[in-house]
């Protein structure tokens, strides 16, 4: 298969990845083979690639937001079926008998292992994954509009969660990013103002596009307190003020989107 291979690390403007012919990657028990429709990238890759991160595995492929069709399972496979479209994502494998694994929590195992890190992804014609880490794909999306779900998605709507934002209420987000603009679809469905701080133009741009009730460059200016506020900007000063702004008994989560 043609694969875009990470021998040496480098920043990405001297494109670092190569493509190249490598062998087709085979299914052990319990994994399942897919053909790749299409992976996007993320800030993660580019930590990846550019060494932002202790290197795990090289060469690599780099991609953990992967969008593909089974065409073969291995042994013992029984979720799911040849033609079967998945996901897989960052999170590959975990130990399963941890304090975390056992109450939810796997992200947080500290035997983690990463697609497209420990182990190849998906920039590549073809991807294996444990069939217990692939995620089934509803007809509704689009390959394309699936990919970003599978990193952008799982960010947003585990620290909209826990953000605990009620039906109703008014949602603060700092930074709007990748993880951000899918939280505001799911807040205005479920009826609530969302108000937007973040720095750069283009993104304010975006989220008055997307029906922010309103958007600034500053805290301070936020007309209103909100109930819940999520910081997904990987900036600790802003947590002080996103806490000001917050009403009494809100909710604040930081979560750094990658």
């Amino acid at each position: 298969m043609k694969a875009m291979v990470l021998k040496q690390r480098a920043m990405i403007s001297s494109e670092p990845l190569v493509c190249q012919d490598v062998p087709d990657p085979e299914p052990g028990p319990h994994e399942i083979l897919i053909k790749v429709h299409c992976c996007a990238i993320c800030r993660t890759d580019l930590h990846v690639i550019e060494g932002d991160l202790p290197e795990a595995k090289s060469p690599v492929i780099p991609g953990h937001q992967v969008v593909g069709s089974v065409i073969q399972t291995g042994a013992d496979c029984q979720r799911f079926q040849i033609g079967d479209r998945v996901g897989i994502a960052w999170l590959r494998k975990t130990c399963g008998q941890c304090q975390f694994c056992q109450s939810g929590r796997e992200n947080l195992c500290e035997q983690s292992l990463f697609t497209g890190y420990h182990a190849d992804g998906g920039f590549a014609e073809l991807a294996v994954v444990h069939e217990e880490y692939a995620y089934a794909i509803p007809d509704v999306f689009s390959h394309l509009e699936a990919t970003p779900l599978l990193c952008a998605g799982i960010i947003g709507y585990r620290a909209l969660s826990r953000s605990e934002l009620q039906p109703g209420q008014r949602l603060g987000i700092y930074g709007f990013g990748s993880s951000a603009h899918v939280v505001i679809q799911i807040a205005q469905h479920r009826g609530c103002e969302v108000y937007v701080v973040t720095r750069g133009e283009k993104h304010r741009q975006l989220a008055r596009s997307m029906g922010a009730t309103w958007v600034g460059e500053y805290a301070e200016q936020m007309p209103k307190k909100v109930h819940s506020a999520i910081v997904f900007a990987p900036a600790g000063e802003l947590v002080p003020p996103a806490l000001k702004y917050l009403e009494k008994g809100g909710h604040s989560h930081w979560q750094e989107s990658t």
